[in-house]
């Protein structure tokens, strides 16, 4: 599934493209991802895009107001864990699953390409109806200072890589990026969040940092369907130390690889770099 860094890859794609180009109509596949596909019909041809966010896994191309439409409205987009928009020329073959097609006054088009359809697309009216969508999202991790951060963690008695997965306490964090942090700040996933020393926590907030930030400029991890807003797949899996690496050597100290489920997901981390928790300590 996309995450944060692959998100933020997509959104920057899409900004030096986007912004200022007038959506002159809408086409529809199939729609069973879409809130109300007759609202983006409705409402979207003749909206000029004024700008593209990233709120934690989520995309928001937000649209101009117009006469019939005061509100500044917007789109909002989820790409699950097959989505995929582009960029394209109106004349270029059509892939497989491409289920909607945005009509640019360009004469370009944006496609969403979804092959397990478990994204999600709505046309939102308004402020309201943004904060209703959002409204129950954490804090962005690259944006919570140490502070912020600490407080999320010391205030949860789960696991902390649940935590990490918990996007009510961290938006824009998965599986991938949540193994990579851990693994680096040397915590075993199955430690409990409130537990950590000062020290492990500020080692946590760091590798966070850190991963996400390589991640984004390495354009994401390509370990399934990801690819940008160019259609190009991002290079930061060659980085990846644990994520599935089961059975591979630790490349910091050589021991094997272990996979062990934690939250109901596959969590990868190296025994010996990362020591499993006493009981005594963590109830």
């Amino acid at each position: 599934m996309p995450e944060l860094p692959e998100v933020e890859t997509v959104v920057r794609g899409l900004r030096r493209v986007l912004p200022g180009r007038r959506i002159v109509s809408v086409r529809l596949g199939k729609t069973d991802f879409i809130d109300d596909p007759a609202a983006l019909e409705r409402e979207l041809p003749g909206k000029k895009i004024t700008a593209i966010r990233r709120f934690g896994k989520f995309l928001l191309f937000d649209l101009e107001a117009t006469n019939s439409a005061p509100e500044n409205s917007s789109l909002l987009v989820h790409l699950g864990m097959t989505g995929q928009l582009i960029v394209t020329s109106s004349a270029a073959p059509v892939a497989p699953h491409t289920h909607v097609f945005f009509g640019l006054d360009n004469g370009r088009e944006l496609r969403y390409r979804d092959v397990r359809r478990f994204g999600r697309m709505a046309y939102l009216a308004d402020g309201r109806a943004q904060e209703k969508a959002l409204g129950a999202l954490g804090l962005d991790p690259l944006e919570a200072t140490e502070k912020q951060f600490a407080d999320k963690l010391h205030a949860r008695r789960a696991r902390i890589k649940s935590v990490l997965l918990n996007q009510s306490v961290l938006r824009g964090i998965g599986n991938i990026y949540a193994d990579e942090s851990l693994w680096r700040a040397k915590i075993h996933p199955m430690r409990i969040a409130a537990s950590l020393p000062a020290r492990e926590v500020r080692a946590l907030y760091k590798a966070v940092q850190s991963v996400l930030n390589e991640a984004i400029r390495l354009r994401g991890s390509s370990v399934s369907d990801y690819v940008d807003a160019d259609g190009e797949r991002g290079s930061f899996q060659q980085r990846h130390c644990v994520y599935q690496r089961h059975g591979e050597k630790c490349v910091r100290c050589g021991t094997t690889i272990k996979r062990a489920i934690v939250a109901g997901r596959s969590s990868h981390f190296c025994p010996r770099c990362q020591r499993a928790p006493r009981a005594s300590r963590d109830r």
